[in-house]
């Protein structure tokens, strides 16, 4: 059969459901095979970066390896934003990209460019193929990449030559990736550890909610009784009202919590990812670490590890619950807890009153208030996000998608799709601004194509908000950093989906409950909160 059949076998082999991209001349081959496909559907999106986020968040909701294709030059190159997205994010993620014949690697030729370089620096691993015969180990070694920890991007480059060629090779057999776990005296070591501490200081990251380790973290918070904080990724993974809650650190102004952590004597890593926040924003005073993650620690000078339990998260966490822990009690002092709450704009499970400012923080609260708690919510970038990533305090863990590695705009709309796809029975809401609502905005016509339903918050004020805000502060006026927005409502007329606008509360709110009951359309509501 056809490289591009065998391809697809490949994928089929892997438990694909679905590859987001766009077809070129290149992989011709590769569409033709997956039309024939029982198990695979195709979604023909309207940018290859759209396909790109759709993956990066459809890979982090299933859990399973998102696939996503593109021709040679402008296609990759428009793919590559979402798949460092996905790379710093640890999205299980696998890029499928056309290439000119091997005969034109050399000179210089037409839309070629050297796809292999371009995206090694943003993937796990990428690779060309050289040998059609080696297509379903590449495959399979690929796909065994992305997902193992720390989850992230794969490339792979298809070059059109090979896509037609007969090869009578078959995939190969999908094995579990095999799980380690600390050793017996790392666990004593980690125990005695916090035993001999005064003040332990627990820190979530993104990590114990991939491996899902929430059941025995919430154990161990609850056994050792310490203050906790998390990344914004791992929102959701301690409740609202749990005691020890500190609620989201890794801001870059006005991070509240890090006067509590330069209270302990001991922080407890678990599972947190530094490419969210940089261990020199939040332990400038150097406090030992005791290191829970799948790999070992990047150590620095601000990350001064005391201990490492390196493996399962989620094991590693059991091991230790099951060591007859001690209870660590203990609060900053300062009310901070109080000052959280009140900086941070957190609803106390209140309802919002109608006459209340119209503001993100009151529109978050009635969202948090009126939707089901397994509803995603999805954010773009902006200030919006930072609000979110303060206010916005999500139900279950893995129901607020932030993306807080690379930090992309755009990724709101077509990453809806993703999540949609991956969750088909789970509202979903994308909250976005005007400026990373329009680079993607095109998708809804995919979504539309596919009868997805979901919720797009569009805050409508004009303006790269958090820019203008840091110029203003900076230099007392902002520069490039406005524009002119077209009539929402009536481009979501013509991409054939519900618009609405609010202007108030009561409008808000009138909106947001008639889109979470219909069923069978897009729902826009344009926000425009009148004192921007």
């Amino acid at each position: 059969m056809k490289v591009s059949d065998v391809i697809v076998n490949c994928l089929e082999n892997e438990g694909v459901e679905y590859v987001f991209g766009i077809v070129g001349t290149e992989t011709l081959d590769l569409a033709d095979s997956l039309s024939k496909s029982p198990k695979i559907a195709f979604i023909n999106v309207r940018h290859e970066q759209g396909a790109a986020f759709m993956a990066d968040v459809y890979g982090r909701l299933s859990k399973k390896v998102a696939v996503c294709l593109s021709t040679l030059g402008p296609g990759a190159t428009n793919l590559l934003t979402g798949i460092a997205s996905a790379q710093l994010d640890h999205s299980p993620v696998v890029a499928l990209i056309g290439q000119a014949d091997v005969a034109r690697n050399h000179p210089e030729s037409h839309q070629y460019i050297d796809i292999v370089k371009l995206f090694d620096p943003v993937t796990k691993w990428c690779t060309q193929i050289k040998d059609s015969q080696t297509v379903p180990a590449v495959i399979r070694n690929g796909f065994r990449l992305a997902m193992m920890e720390k989850p992230g991007a794969v490339a792979i480059s298809l070059p059109e030559n090979f896509l037609s060629q007969m090869i009578s090779n078959k995939p190969l057999k999908v094995l579990s990736i095999p799980e380690s776990v600390p050793v017996m005296e790392a666990i004593i070591a980690a125990t005695t550890l916090i035993h001999n501490c005064t003040k332990p200081f627990i820190l979530v990251g993104n990590g114990a909610v991939r491996q899902n380790a929430i059941a025995e973290l919430q154990s161990f918070i609850n056994t050792l009784q310490a203050p906790v904080t998390h990344s914004f990724m791992a929102k959701g993974v301690v409740d609202k009202e749990h005691p020890n809650n500190y609620f989201t650190f890794g801001f870059n102004e006005n991070d509240e919590v890090l006067a509590g952590i330069d209270q302990a004597d001991l922080l407890i890593s678990i599972g947190f990812d530094l490419v969210e926040k940089l261990p020199s924003d939040w332990n400038k005073k150097k406090i030992p670490v005791l290191h829970i993650d799948a790999l070992p620690a990047e150590t620095n000078e601000f990350y001064p590890v005391e201990l490492e339990l390196i493996g399962n998260i989620k094991t590693t966490l059991r091991l230790l619950n099951e060591s007859k822990l001690p209870s660590k009690s203990w609060e900053p002092f300062g009310n901070m807890k109080e000052k959280i709450f009140s900086a941070y704009h957190i609803n106390r499970n209140q309802p919002t009153p109608t006459d209340q400012p119209f503001t993100i923080e009151n529109l978050l609260h009635m969202i948090e208030n009126d939707t089901p708690e397994n509803s995603i919510i999805i954010s773009d970038v902006g200030a919006h996000k930072v609000s979110i990533a303060r206010t916005y305090q999500p139900k279950m863990p893995n129901r607020l998608i932030i993306s807080n590695g690379l930090a992309s705009m755009g990724i709101a709309i077509p990453g809806s799709i993703g999540a949609k796809l991956a969750c088909p029975d789970d509202p979903v809401i994308c909250i976005t601004g005007d400026g990373g609502a329009l680079m993607n905005f095109s998708e809804i016509e995919t979504a539309n194509r596919l009868g997805l339903t979901f919720i797009i918050i569009l805050i409508n004020d004009s303006m790269l908000k958090l820019e203008v805000q840091q110029m203003d502060r900076l230099f007392g006026e902002s520069y490039g950093v406005t524009f002119d927005n077209p009539n929402f409502l009536k481009l979501a007329q013509g991409f054939g989906i519900k618009g609405m606008q609010a202007k108030s509360f009561a409008e808000f709110q009138t909106a947001l409950q008639d889109s979470l009951q219909t069923q069978d359309k897009i729902v826009l509501i344009e926000v425009i909160f009148q004192n921007q």
